[in-house]
């Protein structure tokens, strides 16, 4: 039954994210094609990080992590759950809205923090200008997260999942204007941040009332369960701090190479295509799942449900991860390689993705094992872990990149998610046998690499098969096609035969309870 459950929880999110990052694809496609890795396309992407960098700062990495657990024992045990969340949205939008007013006084400085290599130029003054436009996004997208934990909690996860779709269309159909209308993109594109903010919110929001939670904005007002709350929050904020400080850190070491902010992103957005789909789905699913065993203290269905769900990430992750690492180059290539990106834009890109491929088990595992912390209240232990990473990225960023250039953010990057997971693992395995993986998971685990790289071996076959049909332009997405189908293929193959997974039980997973 609990397998069950979180095997539907699992689709619903992840596919609904698979929609969002397929939309995701189309939208930085577009934005590639318009902008490549001109001034205009570094501006904007800067501006478009500052408040995506805050929210994770103030809601995603923080709040959430404190509120859900908070939030779902009151809703289980219909102890004043409708209060304590209007509190919370109240307090929120209070901070935020304070924050943003603070945030455009000094925007020049938060552009300076995050890439100060762009004062040489006519960058600087256009981020700024699409910073301004762009920030009052951390109140919407926060607000949005807030409610977004109140349906997860709540067992409801389909709009709060569908949100970023919405993001996406309506970026997508702004380019689309504003190349018909002939406006400035980049600017388009700045204006468009704060609507789709306000789109998302709502559609949570609406979504929230008619599960029973309407939350209306008002004074707020300091409550025992707030001041726990913050408590809680405090050291997941300074660990979301630490965990933006990393990606501070990067934007700094890639400002100072022309394009480079570019390459980082457009890398970025490909193996966030399989971390979003599974390390964050299992994560909004597990969170709430160990909250509940743990409360009812059942130590052997948190064991179970924390194996399974690590065992599914993998299971998807790994052979994800060797494809990025197999064929990056050709990923790029039919992706992105058109208009004013370049097949140097691609070849730095597809360097960028690969090393960013190697990391990428580390990124899900870590998100898997840090529900057992959270589900424990325990916020402060990953924060330890944070500052460890921190140390190993700033080190390895800004001393390689002397040597290595641009690609030494995205080797800092992997190499400090290993180092937090491999710490998380340690950690959690002794807080006892339920935050263990079981015998099944370990068995599964080496079973899975080895699918995973027979998968790539072939997987390299079949690129020397296809290679003279990237060299043709109406071939190149059948090339494509034919590599992540017949990937998918040889996986699924290769795992019935070494016994990474089985279909009879991915199949009696999504059975009804």
């Amino acid at each position: 039954m609990m397998a069950s459950r979180l095997a539907r929880g699992f689709m619903t999110v992840g596919g609904w994210t698979m929609a969002s990052r397929i939309l995701g694809f189309v939208r930085d496609i577009m934005i590639g094609a318009f902008l490549g890795s001109s001034a205009v396309a570094e501006a904007f992407l800067i501006a478009f990080s500052l408040p995506n960098m805050f929210r994770r700062f103030f809601a995603e990495g923080t709040l959430n992590v404190a509120f859900v657990p908070m939030f779902a024992k009151k809703h289980e045990g219909n102890d004043g759950a409708l209060e304590f969340a209007r509190d919370a949205f109240a307090g929120l939008a209070f901070i935020l809205v304070i924050f943003s007013i603070v945030a455009q006084i000094f925007m020049p400085a938060l552009v300076y923090a995050m890439a100060s290599g762009f004062t040489v130029d006519d960058r600087f003054d256009l981020a700024v200008t699409y910073g301004r436009i762009a920030f009052p996004y951390i109140l919407f997208i926060s607000l949005a997260a807030l409610l977004s934990g109140v349906l997860n909690a709540t067992g409801r996860f389909v709009a709060a999942a569908a949100a970023p779709v919405l993001l996406n269309v309506i970026f997508i159909a702004a380019m689309l204007v504003a190349d018909l209308a002939g406006f400035d993109i980049g600017t388009a594109l700045a204006w468009t941040v704060p609507v789709a903010g306000i789109a998302q919110v709502a559609l949570v929001w609406i979504a929230a009332s008619r599960a029973g939670y309407r939350l209306i904005p008002r004074m707020p007002h300091m409550t025992p369960e707030l001041k726990r709350l913050a408590i809680i929050a405090a050291p997941a904020a300074l660990a979301g701090g630490v965990t933006q400080i990393n990606l501070l850190v990067g934007r700094q070491v890639a400002s100072f190479f022309e394009g480079a902010v570019a390459w980082l992103y457009y890398a970025d957005r490909l193996y966030q295509l399989p971390l979003g789909v599974v390390g964050i789905a299992i994560g909004i699913v597990l969170l709430p799942e160990l909250s509940r065993n743990l409360r009812a203290g059942d130590m052997a269905a948190s064991r179970e449900a924390l194996s399974r769900a690590g065992e599914m990430s993998l299971a998807l992750t790994i052979p994800a991860a060797v494809a990025l690492i197999v064929v990056p180059t050709q990923l790029i290539e039919v992706l992105f390689q058109r208009g004013a990106f370049t097949a140097d834009d691609t070849a730095r890109t597809a360097l960028a993705t690969a090393i960013y491929g190697v990391g990428l088990p580390a990124f899900v595992l870590q998100k898997v094992l840090a529900s057992t912390y959270f589900a424990r209240e325990n916020t402060r232990t990953p924060f330890h872990f944070a500052l460890v990473g921190m140390v190993v990225n700033a080190v390895l960023a800004i001393g390689l990149s002397y040597h290595l250039g641009f690609i030494a953010a995205a080797i800092a990057t992997t190499v400090a998610g290993w180092t937090i997971t491999g710490l998380t693992w340690v950690g959690s395995a002794r807080m006892g046998e339920d935050t263990r993986f079981d015998a099944r998971f370990w068995s599964r685990f080496w079973r899975i690499i080895a699918a995973s790289w027979a998968m790539g071996a072939a997987l390299w076959g079949l690129l020397i098969l296809t290679g003279p049909m990237f060299g043709i332009a109406g071939l190149k997405f059948a090339a494509l096609a034919i590599l992540v189908l017949g990937g998918i293929a040889l996986y699924g193959l290769f795992g019935q035969l070494f016994g990474a997974f089985r279909l009879s039980e991915i199949k009696a997973a999504f059975r009804k309870d």
